[in-house]
């Protein structure tokens, strides 16, 4: 008898199965990962079941009117290598039709990738080890809790640095709980965002955006402080030199890499103020 693979959108429960897939691929997700990713778009995750039985997932999550991304692209080991990953890859493309569609892949994967349309953007690294506070800001830069700044001022900076607006997810981002975010004003004016949170394992920062390095160093110290003690993780566009510079004066290593690849045109970013990506999974 023949048996049957069905995609459909994941439920709250196979979300958070997802995120178990995640962890033992050494993904290490956030605490508050599934609540959070989940307003961003919520029929924007995709599972596909072999006979019931969840075999692998997707997401595309829809931002704006043009621009997606694709991540959580497992398989389960008993799965693999029958045909279910790209079930769900076309599936998910299909999703993000007439959408320049980003996605953070690694390496092993970028030939695959390419056959679909992508193009390689840059690598990001993952920097990551006991990260401890390093100065004061800069003279005129206050770093104060993003909470607590009219929410339009925080969206608006971050869509300076992200292809697409993602409201939604960002207030979610910022407020959930046990995430910490700090601003960094000067003269009213903000120079730098960045948002820590809790992991299975130790704490991830990002996004962390930043005017200059002095100010990012100072945001990293800001919220390791207020994170408490624990390994710390950063995502680090290879491109910014300054950005690799610091997680390397940090005393943090390189732990893994990946690709970060686009369909179509390059977004148009502020790539110099971009010291940490926000999540490998959402962009």
């Amino acid at each position: 008898m023949a048996r049957s693979f069905d995609i459909r959108t994941m439920s709250a429960a196979d979300l958070a199965r997802a995120l178990d897939w995640a962890a033992a691929e050494g993904w290490n997700p956030g605490l508050d990962d599934a609540r959070a990713f989940h307003i961003a778009d919520p029929q924007g995750f995709l599972v596909g079941l072999l006979d019931g039985t969840p075999m692998g997932c997707v997401s595309v999550v829809r931002y704006g009117s043009g621009f997606g991304f694709l991540g959580f692209y497992i398989t389960t080991p008993e799965g693999r290598g029958k045909g279910y990953g790209i079930q769900l890859w076309n599936a998910g493309m299909a999703r993000l039709t007439g959408r320049s569609v980003g996605l953070d892949g690694v390496p092993a994967q970028q030939d695959n990738y390419r056959k679909s349309g992508f193009h390689l953007a840059w690598r990001n690294i993952r920097y990551q080890g006991a990260a401890a506070a390093r100065g004061l800001p800069p003279p005129g830069v206050a770093l104060t809790d993003a909470k607590t700044l009219p929410f339009e001022a925080v969206a608006t900076y971050d869509r300076r640095f992200f292809p697409a607006p993602r409201d939604g997810f960002l207030a979610n981002w910022i407020g959930a709980p046990g995430h910490i975010a700090l601003a960094a004003l000067r003269d009213g004016s903000m120079q730098g965002l960045g948002v820590i949170r809790p992991c299975r394992s130790g704490f991830k920062i990002g996004p962390l955006y930043a005017a200059d390095a002095a100010i990012a160093a100072a945001l990293v110290g800001g919220l390791c402080e207020r994170a408490g003690p624990g390994v710390v993780a950063l995502d680090v566009p290879e491109t910014n030199a300054k950005a690799v510079h610091l997680a390397e004066s940090l005393g943090m290593v390189p732990a893994f890499e990946t690709a970060r690849m686009y369909t179509g045109v390059d977004p148009q970013i502020d790539a110099a103020g971009l010291f940490g990506v926000t999540t490998f999974e959402l962009g």
